[in-house]
């Protein structure tokens, strides 16, 4: 596909393996906005791991989308150059030292963030720390070695030093970006991570505002997938591993990631959060209070009401898990659910709606579990379906996720009149029971369960579908709870103004 580009553009969407890319999600919302400001000009920089990962794009840009970059950062992280003897810049060198140490001390953020600015401004085009002076000069040899030595509790070096390697190499590749991206008015990342970190950059060298908007916290979400990555390396042996410590090389990345985060908290303003208490979250992990506030998703209304009259009259008893087929979304929790929802309503059918190619491996194993519990003819995978196409034929949506933010296919259900069945994470108590004691007054719109309690979804979801006085109640709750609080154009009002802001602000600034 070619993408469209241009000289210049308004704002500059920095995006991290969502849009266009990733269907459903964060993605969903970034069509949202970018199609809800047809007067502004965006820039998309898709950030993503290799190129093999991804697909073909799977939306089709909004006219308003006028320049297009995509980077995969894992790809050619070797330097161009062959390599040659070389010392390093020794005050470039000298900077970063100071900056781990700072990294490993318990002083004030507000001192390592100053170190941290220097070092990073280092690693822009023209500055002092090349990325052939990491890859080969004796100072950075001397560093990997000497910070081996003291800190690293994994016995293999050459773990150690490819994981340096790996960890850090794309920074550069972000630094580049960051000198050559087009002109814009302002930035708006929507996670931390290394989309953060770019936008951090180009508010250092270009001064321009940078908007940032975080569903999940990208920390967070990141340390469940470090938790369970196959490929970080332990080498202790049996003696030397203590069962309640996580491995040296996983709280590596899990701490270079926590300080992306904090690197872009400290360049953004404003810090927005879909609910309060990842907003308490943000601040928590170095956000600055008064920076932060919540804007809450909202979906289209008119797009999903006329679903309602589509509806048969009692409740289908179908279970439509809608999301990637992930670990994050637990799909073998919903999976080993229907077998005992089967068990006591025999015509009950699991559809699990959503692409499968993110993580095959999972994905199959989720097939196989279904095989392996005698669930073939109950249990349905669709794949990526239109969400419009799936409401009126089912009677609950469900969310087993491990981890949410504010999932709009609760809020897309609710506009329908279909009820939910969540686990406890996220903002999904406040959607199903409500926030305040207005919200709450106007009742549950489903059930809120634990996390991994295939029984506990099961009964909750039983209760609803066997009761339709019960299903009925909680869908008109939904429907009230999604029409006074969680519209597309109340989350568009909000928006506006932290654009008009954000380019005011620019403006002056010029």
């Amino acid at each position: 596909m070619t993408f469209p580009k241009a000289a210049e553009a308004d704002i500059a969407l920095l995006l991290e393996g969502t849009f266009p890319y990733v269907s459903g999600g964060v993605s969903s919302w970034v069509n949202q906005i970018i199609r809800a400001f047809p007067e502004y000009r965006f820039a998309i920089v898709f950030l993503g791991s290799r190129r093999e990962d991804y697909g073909t794009p799977k939306y089709q840009l909004p006219e308003n989308v006028v320049h297009v970059e995509e980077y995969f950062l894992y790809d050619d992280l070797s330097s161009n150059e062959d390599p040659m003897s070389r010392i390093g810049d020794v005050e470039a060198f000298a900077a970063v030292e100071r900056l781990h140490e700072k990294f490993t001390q318990d002083i004030s953020t507000t001192d390592a963030m100053a170190a941290f600015r220097d070092v990073a401004r280092d690693m822009l085009p023209g500055g002092r720390l090349t990325l052939d002076d990491f890859l080969h000069s004796e100072y950075a040899w001397e560093i990997i070695c000497d910070r081996y030595r003291r800190y690293c509790s994994d016995p293999s070096f050459v773990d150690y030093f490819w994981t340096v390697r790996i960890m850090h190499t794309p920074l550069w590749k972000l630094a580049h970006i960051a000198k050559s991206l087009i002109p814009v008015r302002a930035l708006h990342a929507v996670s931390t991570g290394y989309a953060g970190f770019l936008g951090a950059l180009l508010v250092q060298s270009r001064q321009l505002p940078l908007i940032l908007s975080e569903h999940g916290i990208y920390t967070k979400e990141r340390k469940i997938d470090l938790f369970k990555s196959e490929w970080i390396r332990d080498n202790r042996n049996v003696f030397q591993r203590d069962p309640t410590e996580l491995s040296y090389f996983r709280r590596m990345w899990i701490g270079f990631f926590e300080w992306l985060g904090r690197f872009c908290y400290d360049a953004a303003d404003p810090i927005i959060a879909l609910y309060e208490n990842n907003r308490l979250r943000q601040v928590a992990d170095g956000a600055p209070a008064e920076r932060t506030f919540n804007i809450p998703n909202g979906i289209s209304l008119q797009r999903f009401a006329p679903l309602r009259t589509l509806r048969p009259e009692n409740p289908p008893p179908v279970l439509c898990l809608i999301g990637r087929v992930v670990p994050i979304k637990d799909v073998k929790t919903f999976i080993r659910a229907m077998r005992r929802v089967v068990n006591q309503m025999p015509d009950a059918e699991g559809w699990i709606a959503g692409p499968e190619d993110e993580d095959r491996a999972y994905a199959q194993e989720c097939h196989d579990l279904a095989r392996s519990l005698g669930l073939e003819d109950n249990v349905r995978f669709l794949g990526f379906q239109k969400v419009e196409d799936l409401m009126p034929k089912i009677g609950l949506t469900i969310l087993s996720s491990i981890s949410e933010a504010l999932p709009l296919v609760i809020l897309e259900g609710y506009a329908a009149g279909v009820p939910t069945i969540s686990t406890d994470v996220g903002s999904c108590r406040q959607l199903v029971e409500g926030l305040d004691d207005e919200d709450k007054a106007i009742g549950h719109s489903g059930a809120i369960v634990n996390i991994a309690d295939p029984q506990g979804l099961a009964d909750a979801a039983i209760r609803l579908l066997a009761d339709p006085a019960a299903w009925k109640a909680a869908s008109e709750a939904g429907i009230a709870r999604v029409e006074r609080y969680y519209t597309d154009s109340m989350m568009f009002g909000h928006y506006r103004r932290v654009y008009e802001t954000a380019l005011h602000g620019a403006l002056e600034q010029a």
